[in-house]
């Protein structure tokens, strides 16, 4: 059972995990042994509350399919349990992420100061250029 929170709890059920050999460099035992895991969890099919899943489906992130099927590749570790934790500790925050109320944003205006600095370095900029230019003497 994933513990999501006091009142929140994912059974182990609902979620596949599979043991799949690693990519990458790593000599013998990654060529032999299966140690990393694909998880798999589908979030419509899950006993999370209605909250949750309409959080999870509406995030962009590239581990949750239009499906709405999060998979989880754990490879970092040499030991099939340790990715397995590793898997299962990705899955908890990514649930746990879409908990956090987002900050609603404040349109806000350049203060006085920072306008007239801004014209003043415009002016600036125009006298130099005004200097580059040729005289015309005729």
């Amino acid at each position: 059972m994933l513990v999501i929170s006091s009142s929140v709890s994912i059974p182990d059920h609902e979620i596949e995990l599979h043991a799949v050999r690693s990519q990458g460099a790593g000599g013998q035992n990654v060529n032999k042994v299966s140690t990393a895991i694909h998880l798999q969890f589908d979030i419509r099919a899950s006993s999370l509350p209605q909250f949750y899943k309409d959080g999870l489906l509406t995030v962009r992130d590239h581990r949750i399919s239009t499906d709405g099927i999060i998979t989880i590749k754990a490879q970092q570790h040499r030991t099939q349990e340790r990715n397995r934790e590793d898997a299962l500790e990705r899955l908890r925050l990514l649930i746990q992420s879409v908990a956090i109320p987002r900050k609603k944003r404040r349109a806000t205006k350049p203060t006085k100061g920072a306008h007239e600095r801004r014209i003043a370095s415009k002016k600036r900029q125009g006298r130099l250029k005004s200097l580059r230019r040729t005289l015309d003497e005729s």
